[in-house]
């Protein structure tokens, strides 16, 4: 009896723990679903942020279970136009996933996120894009916080058709219209993070998405011969509807119960039930929000015998629930430590984002006092050329009435001088029948006076000689008088020499301080002429502050920290009074060297003078005074001066290689005898094409040498855009002229001409640029369209190819002679 009550036992006990299995519930199904990427992937976002972004992704789908059977994944661009880079049904496991995101390109264009979350709506629930029908759908947008067009109908779209949104910021984003783009609660689908911190989040956001895929099950759980306990995660909410809840036994169907339960119940006991026994249950969800599916369960009661059994497995079960709790407990401390840091980073990143809306606003601010004295200054000249047209027209009209009252003058003139004429024709013919009548008269009257004006004559010529001899013999005869008049003489002579040549020193001192120098081609030095004829002018451009170095000047990045150095070390030498070093700028024509010098020049508070090489080479011995007055002129400027000899290499060759006339070689003496010593006056920048051609006393004379090359790609679309606003854009939005723009996406077409126009300079870029507005200032309507545009590129490209073709010819030809060999 003992035996088969010891077997009856052990089998009751085996039946509880199965039945405890049961009331725990099956194992967590793995999730399933499709998760779809929305990548910013405009020009708003830098290549170095893009390139983190791309990063994060990958580390994220590391932690996800992708492949057959489990989760799909797409990525769709925002861009001007969307892009999807890849679809569901493309990459079948993680990895491949891993390495299509590494190599996905940036787009560029414009922000256009609301084009975007419309295709991936198409994408999510087209089955022709791998979709899965029935299966969870996540978004993972991540974005810097911008968009050009609305985000809010096409995602409440989407939240609607039961698509779970995540929402990762790393930029400035407004809060409460990500909080309502982005599933609730919000504090769990929304992240503000700094793009460098982005891994801080991977391991929440991976473990949120999981949970959002796992499926939504019904379970039974405390499970006893008479009834047991069902429950199910809330799919409802109090106001979005409510549940009906039917009980049938397997075996009699017909015999259903049924109970209504509200929206946000979560459980319920069934009781009075058979023992051994399986009921179908059936759980309904009924909303008229959205569409959530019927679940289904079976659960068979236990026997009557097994209560023994039923309470020993009920006491593990409370064993492990206390084990489980524990876990739980120490999960959610680190779930809210990690919600701190959240909460931290987030405030760090509301303060950069408030720190960086303040500079934003500061900068508008500026902008806008900008325009405004833009303005007034187009206002002055708009004035200034009323002025003028008015005084033109004043002008004319008192040259017309001095022209009338002249031909009235020139008439009376005219006919004074006809009745002079008259009156004097008339008097000489009485004269000469006057002198017809009395002619032997006055023949004796004239023979008498020639006869007493001789003997006059006569008698002075013997009164003088006597005069004269006896001065001269008194005056040598006293040495007094002679002494006197041998030191007057000598001090007139002295006189006259020292006023000839303080009058030329006078006029050489005149000269360096007022003139400019022949050499000098272009300088922003202001002269007393200058001054006086325009004073407006002069006085804006004394009170005007110093500029940016580089504004206008597009280099690559390490040239641009390098010469950005150089602006500022300069500018601490000209504040310091210190010594300014010597500069030498070589690279292809067109790169930006003589913009830099400029713009350099105007950075420290100095002036500015422009000078070429080629102008001093054909000289000759003239060269050596040319040079001597331009360092002369240099060195008297106050603010000092920055002296910039372009084409330096005409005349600074290498004596040592190259056989030079002695003009030039007196030239190029007297050049290195002015920079043997720095100077605190003046400051001497060199650009050549091809420096190897100097004379090794002037590299010797060089401080920095800088490269400036040809602009990258990079560096030519930031090129097209500034001359496209620069020529393009504010003239046709100004309103003033006859320029208008059709419609196309500009960046894009800016992007498609940088790569187009590979190996041309910055000054070939700003003449294609100058080409456009012209081409649509000779079109009919005026308007420049995207063909105009692409016309006039394949023209550039042309002449370019051709001037490289010329080019190689005259390095591979004949060597021509120069002419100051």
């Amino acid at each position: 009896m003992l035996p088969w009550t010891a077997l009856g036992l052990a089998l009751s006990l085996r039946l509880a723990l199965a039945r405890s299995g049961a009331e725990r519930g099956s194992p967590a199904a793995a999730p399933q679903g499709d998760l779809l990427f929305l990548l910013d992937s405009s020009a708003s976002v830098s290549h170095y942020e893009f390139s983190r972004v791309r990063e994060f992704l990958g580390q994220l789908v590391a932690q996800l279970p992708l492949g057959p059977g489990a989760l799909s994944a797409s990525l769709v661009h925002v861009s001007s136009r969307p892009h999807a880079e890849f679809p569901f049904s493309q990459h079948r496991s993680g990895a491949a996933v891993q390495d299509a995101i590494r190599a996905a390109a940036q787009r560029m264009g414009d922000t256009n996120t609301g084009l975007a979350l419309a295709r991936a709506k198409e994408q999510l629930f087209a089955e022709a894009a791998g979709a899965r029908p029935g299966v969870p759908k996540v978004l993972v947008w991540v974005t810097d916080g911008g968009s050009s067009d609305p985000v809010g109908p096409p995602m409440q779209e989407l939240k609607d058709l039961g698509v779970t949104v995540f929402i990762v910021s790393t930029g400035r984003g407004n809060l409460l219209e990500l909080s309502a783009a982005a599933s609730a609660p919000a504090e769990k689908h929304l992240h503000f993070v700094d793009v460098d911190d982005l891994h801080i989040i991977t391991q929440e956001l991976s473990a949120s998405i999981v949970d959002a895929m796992r499926p939504q099950q019904l379970r039974a759980s405390e499970v006893t011969s008479s009834g047991f306990r069902l429950a199910w995660p809330p799919l409802l909410t109090a106001d979005s509807g409510y549940y009906v809840l039917e009980l049938a036994p397997s075996s009699e169907p017909g015999t259903a119960r049924r109970q209504q339960l509200p929206g946000n119940a979560t459980g319920w006991a069934w009781t009075g039930l058979d023992p051994d026994t399986d009921y179908d249950v059936a759980l309904v969800p009924e909303s008229n929000v959205r569409l959530v599916k019927p679940q289904h369960l079976r659960v068979r009661t236990l026997p009557g015998h097994a209560k023994e059994a039923l309470s020993l497995a009920q006491m593990q079960e409370q064993t492990l629930q206390l084990e489980q709790h524990s876990k739980l407990k120490e999960y959610e401390a680190a779930v809210e430590q990690l919600k701190s840091e959240q909460i931290r980073v987030q405030a760090e990143e509301r303060r950069k984002t408030l720190s960086e809306e303040t500079r934003q606003h500061q900068a508008r601010a500026q902008y806008q006092d900008k325009l405004a004295r833009q303005r007034y200054e187009d206002q002055l000249k708009q004035q200034q050329l009323l002025n003028e047209e008015n005084l033109r027209k004043q002008e004319a009209s008192v040259q017309k009435q001095e022209a009338m009252r002249r031909a009235t003058v020139e008439r009376e003139m005219e006919l004074r001088h006809k009745n002079e004429m008259l009156r004097v024709e008339a008097e000489a013919r009485a004269r000469a029948k006057a002198e017809r009548e009395n002619a032997d008269i006055i023949r004796e009257q004239i023979r008498l006076k020639a006869a007493e004006h001789r003997q006059t004559i006569l008698e002075s010529i013997r009164t003088a000689g006597t005069l004269f001899g006896e001065g001269f013999r008194a005056f040598v005869t006293d040495w007094d008088k002679v002494t006197a008049t041998v030191a007057g003489l000598t001090l007139l002579a002295v006189g006259v020499y020292s006023a000839k040549n303080a009058t030329s020193v006078a006029g050489r001192y005149i000269e360096a301080r007022l003139g400019r120098p022949s050499l000098v081609r272009e300088t922003s030095r202001i002269s007393v002429l200058e001054a006086l004829w325009h004073p407006l002018q002069v006085s804006r451009r004394l009170l005007s502050k110093p500029q940016d170095a580089l504004e206008g000047v597009v280099l690559s990045p390490s040239l641009e920290a390098r010469v950005r150095d150089i602006a500022i070390a300069t500018r601490n030498t000209k504040k310091n009074h210190s010594l300014y070093r010597n500069i030498l700028m070589y690279g292809p024509p067109g790169t930006g060297k003589t913009l830099f010098a400029k713009k350099l020049a105007l950075h420290s508070g100095m002036d500015y003078a422009i000078m070429t090489g080629g102008d001093v080479a054909p000289m000759g011995r003239d060269g050596v005074t040319a040079v001597h007055k331009v360092f002369d002129w240099a060195s008297t400027s106050r603010r000092g001066l920055l002296l910039f000899v372009d084409e330096a290499d005409a005349f600074l060759r290498k004596r040592a290689t190259e056989k030079i006339s002695e003009d030039l070689r007196a030239t190029l003496n007297a050049f290195l005898h002015r920079t043997g010593q720095h100077s605190s006056k003046f400051m001497l920048v060199l650009a050549s094409n091809q420096p190897e051609q100097f004379d090794w006393a002037i590299n010797d004379r060089i401080d920095e040498i800088v490269s400036f090359d040809l602009p990258g790609q990079e560096e030519r679309e930031r090129l097209v855009r500034m001359y496209f606003d620069k020529y393009i854009l504010k003239p046709a939005t100004e309103g003033k002229q006859r320029l208008k723009l059709a419609q196309f996406d500009y960046g894009r077409k800016c992007s498609e001409i940088a790569q187009l126009t590979e190996g041309m300079s910055g000054r070939e870029i700003s003449q294609l640029a100058v080409a456009w507005q012209a081409m649509a200032y000779a079109s009919e309507d005026g308007v420049l369209t995207e063909a105009m545009m692409d016309a006039r590129v394949q023209d550039a490209i042309r002449q370019h190819q051709q001037k490289m073709q010329w080019l190689k010819a005259e390095g591979t030809g004949p060597a021509v002679a120069s002419p100051y060999s």
